[in-house]
Formats: C-alpha cells, sequence, structure tokens
C-alpha cells in the first residue's frame, strides 16, 4: 500500500500545484478533467463564483461501448456542446496533475474539434 498512497500523494501534489497557477473567471472558466481507471468526466467551473457552468462523463447514458479513447473524446464533444450552447467560446485547460497523453488527450481533442478554444 506505499506504493500506492506515494502515488496518490504525488497526483495530489501536481494538483495543488497547477491549481496554483490556474483559475476560471467568468469570462474565460478552467475546464477540468476528472480521470478514474474506468471513467473520465470534464467539468467547466468558474473558479471566482465556485459554480459548474457545464459538466459530462462517460457514466452518462450514450456513452457506452467502444475503447477509452472513443469515450473521452466523446466526453470532450459532449461538454464543449454543453459549453457553447451556455455562452462559453474559450475555457482554460485544467488535466488535474495527469499527463497530457492517451485519454486526457483525446479528451481535449475532442472539445476542440467541437469548437471550444484553449
Amino acid at each position: 500500500m506505499d506504493k500506492l498512497k506515494a502515488k496518490n500523494a504525488g497526483l495530489a501534489r501536481r494538483q495543488r500545484r497547477v491549481r496554483a497557477k490556474i483559475n476560471g473567471t467568468a469570462a474565460r472558466p478552467r475546464l477540468r478533467v476528472i480521470r478514474s481507471n474506468a471513467n473520465i468526466s470534464a467539468q467547466v467551473i468558474d473558479d471566482v463564483a465556485g459554480t459548474t457552468l457545464v459538466a459530462a462523463s462517460s457514466v452518462e447514458k450514450g456513452f457506452a461501448g467502444g475503447s477509452n479513447i472513443d469515450a473521452a473524446k466523446r466526453v470532450g464533444e459532449a461538454v464543449a456542446k454543453r459549453a457553447k450552447k451556455a455562452g462559453v467560446e474559450e475555457v482554460i485547460f485544467d488535466r488535474g496533475g495527469h499527463i497530457y497523453h492517451g485519454r486526457i488527450k483525446a479528451l481535449a481533442d475532442g472539445a476542440r474539434s467541437a469548437g471550444l478554444k484553449f
């Protein structure tokens, strides 16, 4: 269990370091990516008001089937469409301390292809 604790502690350190530099505003909210082993979620957050503007997750109906990369891309497209409908054009990308690779990159590419700028 010591390796798992160290891994989680490292992730928490990276998340704090990223959050110290990134802050979402009403004009340019933060696109936060939450990744687990089985699912991926994304939220568009206004940190000044402390509210989540839109969210999408692979747990929702219609995201079942396909690979994790495909699901991440579909989640990115869904959150971008919902954000545009809410009047958000530009966001700040918060990868949550994870490497910009694989599912994180697929989500970002999906959001960009749906018209979100970051």
